[in-house]
């Protein structure tokens, strides 16, 4: 895990949402207890954007 993917699973945890499964290539599936959503988390996220999207689709206000 590279730039901001350890960032970004440490808050998805701290807001209670979870592994699924692993999904294609290097992404991780996860499902947020906030909207019911499943999302998909890549294992390298360099960029702060990708970051925030993964968040926001997380249904998570923060920002890095």
């Amino acid at each position: 895990m590279k730039g901001y993917a350890k960032a970004v699973r440490e808050v998805l945890s701290a807001h209670g949402c979870r592994f699924v499964r692993h999904g294609k290539g290097d992404h991780d599936i996860w499902e947020s207890p906030i909207n019911g959503h499943r999302f998909p988390v890549d294992h390298d996220i360099a960029s702060r954007h990708t970051a925030n999207a993964i968040l926001k689709q997380a249904g998570i206000d923060k920002k890095f």
